[in-house]
């Protein structure tokens, strides 16, 4: 029986000052197949390589992101397709990673606007959608890296709304926020836009 490799492709998120919108990394494939089309980032895991490592370095050499920009990273699902990938058997084990700002050379695009990837991309990016909407408010790790140590509940709302597909109910979300061990409201008003009304500030305990 043909034995299959593994890689590692990568939901590269980033979710930066006042865009609303929580956004995937993606860029042009530099080697066949599927050349010079958009891809997540990808690379085929290396003997005694840890699934994290492979992550990192398929973000740093695929989306031009430094190394010091790269966030936590986390495993989200495994595709099992045999046909995914034209060069033969490949399991995919996709990643999510938050990426802070720089000045790298890659494509964000909004879920709701990926265009046409290569090899089964669209659809881990689907499926990712959801999972990745399930983290939020329940893996802490996650939450942290996407929203900070401190953020105004409009940002909340704008990361639940980017995830889920749908505005969540203000006080739904208010309860939620209330119930995160280590995270609290503050006294702090803060005003996201010019126009907009002053959000309420909430904050990780920074011994959490």
């Amino acid at each position: 029986m043909e034995q299959s490799v593994v890689s590692v492709d990568v939901v590269a998120l980033r979710f930066w000052g006042d865009d609303a919108a929580v956004r995937v990394g993606i860029a042009p494939r530099a080697v066949a197949p599927f050349t010079g089309e958009l891809a997540l980032p990808g690379v085929l895991l290396g003997r005694g390589e840890r699934l994290v490592g492979a992550a990192r370095r398929a973000v740093h050499t695929k989306l031009g992101v430094p190394e010091a920009a790269i966030g936590a990273v986390g495993q989200l699902v495994t595709f099992d397709e045999p046909n995914r990938d034209p060069r033969g058997p490949t399991l995919s084990i996709a990643m999510w990673a938050v990426v802070g700002p720089h000045a790298g050379p890659a494509q964000w695009v909004g879920f709701d606007a990926v265009p046409e990837l290569a090899f089964d991309h669209n659809r881990i990016v689907d499926a990712s959608r959801g999972l990745l909407a399930g983290l939020l408010w329940k893996d802490l790790t996650f939450t942290r890296a996407l929203l900070g140590d401190e953020f105004p509940a409009t940002r909340a709302v704008a990361a639940a709304t980017a995830l889920s597909g749908s505005r969540p109910d203000p006080a739904n979300l208010n309860r939620t926020l209330a119930a995160i061990p280590g995270l609290a409201r503050t006294t702090e008003r803060r005003r996201v836009k010019a126009t907009g009304r002053p959000a309420a500030v909430w904050a990780f305990d920074p011994e959490g």
